[in-house]
């Protein structure tokens, strides 16, 4: 497998997972990983970044919402704020805690740290079982 291809394929996927739209990056994390254990460092820094930026399109998502939508996991942020979006990598759970974010106002910044930290330490486990 060429490296940049890859690489660019397991960003697109990372980046429509962490959407509302389905994805599998983790099976594309570790397929790159497994072909090439040099890439184990810059796949998890593409996979977090492609994911921390479709979470953060969630985020944004929300921030556009009317104020009178119920978003599901708004309770869930509104009780323990940013670092509820460490779970950002859940599945289903994870894209309205960072919509519900949005939503509230969450510090952006603070958002993105947690939204970013919470994707690598998942993708740090997937691609050391490669």
């Amino acid at each position: 497998m060429d490296a940049a291809a890859g690489l660019g394929a397991l960003f697109v996927s990372s980046f429509v997972s962490a959407t509302l739209l389905p994805g599998g990056s983790e099976a594309v994390l570790w397929t790159v990983v497994r072909s090439d254990h040099g890439l184990l460092w810059p796949a998890i820094g593409v996979a977090t970044a492609g994911n921390t930026l479709g979470g953060l399109t969630s985020y944004a998502l929300g921030r556009v919402l009317p104020r009178r939508d119920k978003i599901r996991g708004i309770d869930w942020v509104r009780r323990h704020g940013a670092p509820a979006l460490l779970l950002s990598w859940l599945p289903v759970v994870g894209d309205g805690l960072c919509v519900a974010a949005g939503w509230l106002r969450v510090n952006p910044w603070l958002a993105t740290a947690c939204i970013a930290l919470g994707k690598f330490a998942r993708y740090c486990v997937v691609a050391v079982t490669a």
